[in-house]
C-alpha cells in the first residue's frame, strides 16, 4: 500500500470573530484543499492521497447497498455543523437521510448523520483520534469511524454523550466489524487495503 502522506498549515488564533473571518477567507481562496476549525485552529490539509481515496472508496462499497435500501446518501467533501461549538469538519465520508437537515447550503447538522467517516493520515493523528470524536459526540454523531492504516487498526465509536462516546469497538485492519442498527453490517476491513 502506498504512503498516506500530506501536509498542513494550522491557524491559531483567539478571536473566534477572526478564526471565522480567517476561515471563510481561506475557504474562498483555497477550494482545492480541505479547511476544517479544529479546536479553534484553522487546519489547511492537501486533498487526501491516492491510498487514501482507495479506502474511502473500498469503503463505500460496502455501505452502498445499505444506504440505497434506507433511501441514504453517502457524502464526501461535505461538512457537519457542530451545532454550538465553533469548529467546522470536512469528514472523509458522512451517511445522511436524503433530506438531511443543513446548517447552510455547504453544512450538514452533525446530528443528522448516521456515520461520520476519517481516514487518518499523518497529520490528522491526534484530530482524527482524540479531537474529533470529543466533538462529533458531543454535537450528537451516533457512529464515529476512524480508519488508520498507520497503525493498522479501526475504531468504531458510539453511544454519544456530553462527555465523549461510550462505546469503542477496535479491530485490527483485515478483521470483521460490525456496524450496530440502523446499519445491521459487518464491513470486512481487510477489503479497504487490498492491494
Amino acid at each position: 500500500m502506498g504512503l498516506l502522506m500530506d501536509r498542513q498549515v494550522t491557524y491559531q488564533i483567539n478571536d473566534r470573530a477572526e478564526v471565522e473571518r480567517l476561515y471563510l477567507e481561506l475557504v474562498d481562496r483555497f477550494e482545492k484543499h480541505r479547511i476544517e476549525i479544529i479546536d479553534g485552529r484553522i487546519v489547511v490539509r492537501e486533498l487526501p492521497t491516492l491510498t487514501h481515496a482507495r479506502i474511502v472508496y473500498r469503503l463505500l462499497l460496502q455501505l452502498v447497498s445499505v444506504a440505497i435500501e434506507q433511501g441514504w446518501e453517502l457524502l464526501q467533501e461535505t461538512k457537519i455543523f457542530l451545532n454550538s461549538q465553533a469548529d467546522r469538519y470536512e469528514p472523509d465520508l458522512i451517511a445522511v437521510p436524503a433530506t438531511a437537515r443543513q446548517w447552510d447550503p455547504n453544512h450538514v447538522y452533525a446530528d443528522a448523520t448516521f456515520l461520520v467517516v476519517e481516514v487518518v493520515s499523518p497529520s490528522s493523528i491526534h484530530d482524527d483520534h482524540f479531537v474529533k470524536p470529543r466533538n462529533c459526540a458531543r454535537a450528537g454523531v451516533p457512529l464515529y469511524l476512524a480508519i488508520d492504516a498507520l497503525e493498522n487498526r479501526v475504531r468504531l465509536l458510539s453511544c454519544p454523550s456530553e462527555a465523549g462516546y461510550t462505546d469503542e469497538v477496535s479491530v485490527k485492519l483485515g478483521d470483521p466489524l460490525d456496524l450496530p442498527a440502523p446499519w445491521n453490517l459487518t464491513i470486512d476491513t481487510g477489503k479497504l487495503i487490498e492491494e
